[in-house]
């Protein structure tokens, strides 16, 4: 089983990651993994966070020579910001300074704060927003990124891209030729693949600054080239589109859902919904006229792309903050304001990646196992075979 964990605070030391199962062999690049984590700290909307770091992974476990060995992947990622914070959050009481105490009372709404608060029994939430930060998903940007190195060794492609963001939507399909090129950029805007609607979008984003708000939107992430079979329809935990569901949804700020066509699905008809099945000879392969299932039935991946998009709620910290109760008199006050972001699309959809990846990872090894990468294509290509001589 493919497995990974996370530690670490907004601004204590490091951020920690594990990644278990990994077959022997993976070729592993240090730059692609510090791509993958520059891309999710790109976007017009975010905060002066990013400017202060600069993420970058160190490996200290499971890669020799730039391959995987097949025992545990651990990774930190340094915060820089720490510096900041020493006397604010040390490990140990003896080692608090005076004066550095940065306690938060007065809960924001739609944060995590007084839920955690509550459920831990602590007089005010500075624990609770540390971890329940989205700074968290650098860590899972970092073991995504192994996960996607892992698939590419099977002509396997995961990417994302903005259709929406606030009141402004893509109206096109995205093709994916597109999706690749807007993913190559050295700059990224707000990550979408048509020019004037991100131009619509970042004045949705303008607006939000302005009045001191915030705004969120819909990424959209495609896995390309993957083959049929990929997940179950015999249980309920081993289908394929509940596991990705849960893993985009637990993303920080995601509220939703929607794999392939959604929505617009269940306002259409059974005849206008369903994607039709054919054959091409030539090639001995089956194919589907169109993609509205975005690549699962029945859990099941179907060899076409699979596409799952987030909803992701405005985040939670506003400029201009809302009501609230201060913890310590109970009495009416307004929400505790910490440096934060006006709009985290792109990078809200390079972790969609990232969790999509590792979804996709696990079910590729549960289907053809493996403990090293040649184990793997072994079977893989059996398989390959198996298909195309149905």
């Amino acid at each position: 089983m493919l497995r990974f964990e996370t530690a670490g605070e907004s601004h204590g030391e490091c951020l920690v990651a594990t990644l278990t199962g990994l077959p022997a062999g993976v070729p592993v690049s240090i730059d692609f993994l510090n791509r993958q984590l520059w891309r999710r700290q790109q976007g017009y909307g975010r905060g002066g966070r990013m400017k202060i770091e600069t993420d970058q992974v160190h490996i200290v476990s499971g890669v020799r020579h730039s391959q995987t060995i097949g025992s545990p992947i651990a990774i930190l990622i340094e915060n820089k910001d720490w510096k900041n914070w020493t006397g604010t959050l040390p490990v140990e009481a003896k080692d608090a300074v005076d004066g550095k105490e940065k306690p938060l009372h007065r809960p924001r709404p739609g944060h995590a704060d007084l839920a955690g608060v509550l459920k831990y029994n602590f007089s005010e939430a500075r624990h609770i927003l540390e971890r329940a930060s989205a700074r968290e998903t650098a860590a899972r940007v970092a073991v995504g990124a192994l996960a996607k190195t892992f698939l590419q060794q099977f002509g396997v492609e995961v990417l994302s891209h903005v259709i929406g963001v606030g009141p402004v939507r893509l109206a096109r399909r995205a093709a994916w030729e597109e999706i690749v090129a807007l993913n190559q950029k050295e700059e990224v805007l707000l990550g979408c693949v048509d020019q004037e609607t991100e131009q619509k979008m970042k004045e949705a984003v303008d607006h939000a600054y302005r009045t001191g708000d915030t705004v969120g939107g819909i990424f959209e992430v495609v896995a390309h080239g993957l083959p049929p079979g990929l997940g179950s329809h015999i249980a309920w935990d081993t289908r394929l589109d509940g596991r990705l569901a849960q893993a985009i949804v637990s993303i920080q700020a995601v509220k939703g859902v929607e794999i392939g066509l959604a929505e617009e699905g269940a306002a259409a008809y059974g005849s206008a919904v369903q994607d039709t099945i054919h054959y091409e000879k030539p090639k001995r392969e089956f194919h589907r006229g169109s993609n509205r299932a975005g690549g699962l039935e029945g859990g099941i991946t179907n060899g076409e792309d699979v596409v799952v998009r987030g909803l992701l709620k405005p985040i939670s910290t506003l400029r201009r903050p809302l009501e609230s109760v201060d913890l310590e008199t109970r009495e009416p006050a307004l929400a505790a304001y910490e440096r934060s972001d006006v709009a985290v699309i792109p990078a809200a959809g390079v972790i969609g990646e990232a969790m999509t990846a590792l979804v996709l990872a696990e079910a590729f090894l549960a289907k053809f196992g493996g403990d090293s990468l040649g184990e793997t294509r072994r079977n893989y290509e059996g398989y390959v075979a198996q298909v195309s001589n149905y």
